[in-house]
């Protein structure tokens, strides 16, 4: 894939190693990298690889790699393009925690480094390129094909790791993830750690004991209105004329204001309310009558 750019300006090495911040390593007579380029040359490289698979969207982009903490691997040969030089291809790496089933079918928790996207020019494949960039890889991460999980890869992939790692055999997971069998045989326990199952579903139990004993000392601390005892309250058997008779009559609370005293007789208040208890007891006569 050849630009309108110089490459091996851009890229001085013959594979260059890129990370979230997209420098190229060396810089060129001390002037920062050209981002854009940078940017540009990423992103082309995604489109064509998403093509080639079939994706609905690339998954490699520059904005991607700056947002995760992966590592990116381009390829160029700089003797093409009138000696500008041309982009071979790319291959992305990074670490994911994956919830893995093993032969046996035991769910196991890792977070091995897994290749992401893997792409070369159609024009440029089976001339050795993908081989030189995998085993860059593998000797820069000083990791093995089969300690590594894939993800979806196409059958031109699955069969460039048969031919050239002899990676034949591999475990059926859920995920769009593929291990091979030397996997989990490569790993220690500390890398590998079993999920336990989930634990049935039982009774649910909104409080523990402790829980409701300070629930107990809380309501006994609580002022009188708002105690709710376990059981019917016994109320104490008092003289209508206690005062306390009063305060604990239904609808009354201690905070409310007294009564007001009863109206003297002769006084407006106390006629009107002798006009209305004769006027009470007139029509409860005349209900009376209207029974018999």
């Amino acid at each position: 894939m050849d630009f309108p750019f110089d490459v091996n300006a851009l890229f001085p090495e013959r594979i260059t190693v890129l990370d979230n911040s997209l420098s190229a390593g060396r810089k060129a007579h001390g002037r920062p990298d050209p981002l854009l380029q940078i940017s540009t040359v990423i992103d082309e490289l995604g489109k064509a690889s998403s093509k080639a698979q079939q994706l609905p969207a690339p998954i490699t982009s520059a904005a991607k790699l700056q947002a995760n903490r992966h590592h990116l691997y381009l390829l160029k040969d700089g003797e093409q393009n009138g000696g500008r030089g041309v982009i071979v291809g790319f291959l992305k790496v990074g670490y994911k925690k994956l919830f893995l089933l093993d032969q046996r079918g035991a769910h196991l928790e890792t977070e091995p480094l897994c290749v992401l996207d893997f792409y070369v020019t159609e024009t440029l494949q089976r001339h050795g390129y993908g081989l030189q960039l995998f085993d860059f890889m593998l000797k820069h991460k000083r990791v093995e094909p089969e300690q590594m999980a894939y993800d979806r890869p196409s059958p031109k992939f699955l069969s460039f790791l048969e031919k050239h790692y002899d990676l034949k055999s591999s475990v059926p997971q859920v995920n769009n993830f593929v291990v091979f069998s030397g996997f989990f045989q490569s790993r220690s326990v500390v890398q590998l750690r079993k999920v336990p199952p989930k634990k049935p579903e039982g009774e649910i139990k909104p409080y523990s004991l402790m829980e409701r004993e300070v629930v107990r000392q809380e309501q006994r601390a609580l002022p009188w209105p708002f105690i709710h005892p376990a059981g019917p309250p016994h109320s104490p058997r008092l003289l209508p004329s206690s005062p306390q008779s009063r305060s604990l009559s239904v609808g009354s609370s201690p905070s409310r204001a007294p009564l007001r005293p009863a109206a003297a007789p002769g006084t407006p208040s106390s006629q009107l309310s002798d006009s209305c208890r004769a006027k009470r007891t007139s029509s409860l006569n005349r209900s009376r009558l209207s029974f018999h």
